[in-house]
């Protein structure tokens, strides 16, 4: 098996560290990730200009690769032959935040494992919700055992055709982490707020801030989920079609 681990924090981020070597007993691993953090970057391609890529290695000498596009631009340039053995997997992560809700459409993690599934390849996304008030390192030994897991699951089961699954891991010791749910998206609530301030020439830019969303927590769902403690493991398509409302606007009269 040949296994592309990938994230959006930068091919430095100690995250995508522990992935690839949770994913090292699997088979073959190549490591191509971006060059710098690419957090809520959402599903990019780049066409605009040419795209470059360079040999470094991880912190513990594994050869890496790494580009200055986006996730998904390096998912599309390991498929497309810039890594030449074929890839039977794709693992994105592991992000230092949940990645819930609506947020699956800004995310760089899942937006590389979603463009895995545009090439017809299997893709996870994993995250881990860490807490705000850490101080010093963040452990991610007991997401990447999860990751582990999942992976070999899927690797000997499959997955639905168009189909990724996103992964989300409450930050708890390895031996708390036992339950596995299937969920649906919760509803993630953002506390956005237009931040406006002055250059020292006084010309006025802008910051996109406010609070850290919350959700509502629901059974059932990726936030209600990782709230009890329980890793939430979530099917996602690339069909956005909302077929409930179909019939509904197929009866309206369009305006001239």
């Amino acid at each position: 098996m040949h296994i592309l681990v990938t994230n959006d924090d930068g091919v430095n981020a100690p995250g995508l560290l522990a992935l690839a070597q949770a994913m090292r007993p699997l088979g073959n691993v190549s490591v191509l990730a971006p060059d710098r953090n690419w957090s809520a970057s959402g599903h990019v391609k780049t066409l605009h200009r040419p795209l470059r890529v360079k040999e470094t290695s991880l912190a513990d000498g594994t050869p890496a690769l790494a580009s200055d596009g986006a996730p998904s631009d390096c998912v599309a340039l390991a498929i497309l032959g810039l890594i030449r053995e074929p890839i039977d997997l794709v693992v994105s992560g592991i992000n230092p935040h949940a990645n819930l809700g609506y947020d699956v459409t800004y995310s760089g993690t899942v937006t590389a494992a979603l463009e895995a599934c545009i090439w017809g390849l299997k893709g996870l996304a994993v995250s881990v919700e860490s807490p705000e008030d850490l101080r010093g390192p963040l452990d991610y030994g007991p997401a990447a055992q999860v990751a582990y897991r999942v992976a070999k699951t899927v690797l000997k089961n499959g997955l639905p055709s168009g189909i990724v699954l996103n992964i989300n891991v409450p930050y708890l010791p390895a031996e708390r982490l036992e339950e596995f749910t299937i969920t649906r998206q919760g509803l993630r609530i953002y506390r956005d707020e237009l931040i406006r301030r002055e250059d020292p020439r006084g010309r006025p830019y802008y910051w996109i801030g406010g609070d850290l969303p919350i959700g509502v927590e629901e059974d059932g769902t990726d936030y209600g989920t990782i709230t009890s403690g329980g890793v939430s493991i979530t099917p996602l398509q690339l069909d956005l079609t909302a077929y409930s409302a179909m019939k509904t606007l197929s009866d309206w009269r369009w305006e001239r």
